[in-house]
């Protein structure tokens, strides 16, 4: 007798493969911009111009991703920690959407952990450049 796992329905979770100055990798595809991802394979572009470009409609954005709505949102601020004024995530928290900051590569691991438990998770990731005047990696 052979025995197989059961495959799902829907493919495996996403995951965040791969980061570095300039790009993450989402399933082994590289984005070279600022993107939104989530646990249930959606990818799409986050249509800022960069940290200090952020508003309450990009985070408000982030609440409609998944339905139902994100559990968590994860936002990874570039190659360093930086906390978005509170005005700017309180409608998610005005949601009972959590809402955790930490530098894109802390990001991108915790997304992986959070969406390998099955998670409602969204992560919007700001991917800056070598170079870029955010300052150096942590």
């Amino acid at each position: 007798m052979k025995l197989h796992a059961d495959k799902p329905d829907k493919p495996d979770n996403t995951s965040i493969t791969g980061h570095g100055d300039g790009w993450v990798a989402i399933n082994g595809q590289r984005h070279a911009s600022h993107v939104i991802v989530s646990s249930d394979g959606q990818v799409r572009a986050w249509a800022c111009g960069g940290f200090g470009d952020l508003s309450a409609g990009h985070f408000a954005e982030l609440a409609t991703v998944t339905q139902p709505a994100p559990e968590v949102v994860i936002f990874g601020s570039g190659r360093r920690l930086r906390f978005a004024p509170p005005a700017l995530s309180r409608g998610l928290l005005e949601q009972r959407i959590g809402v955790e900051t930490m530098d894109t590569a802390a990001a991108c691991r915790t997304f992986n952990i959070l969406a390998g438990e099955g998670r409602r998770v969204v992560a919007a990731l700001l991917v800056e450049p070598a170079g870029d005047a955010a300052g150096p990696p942590h």
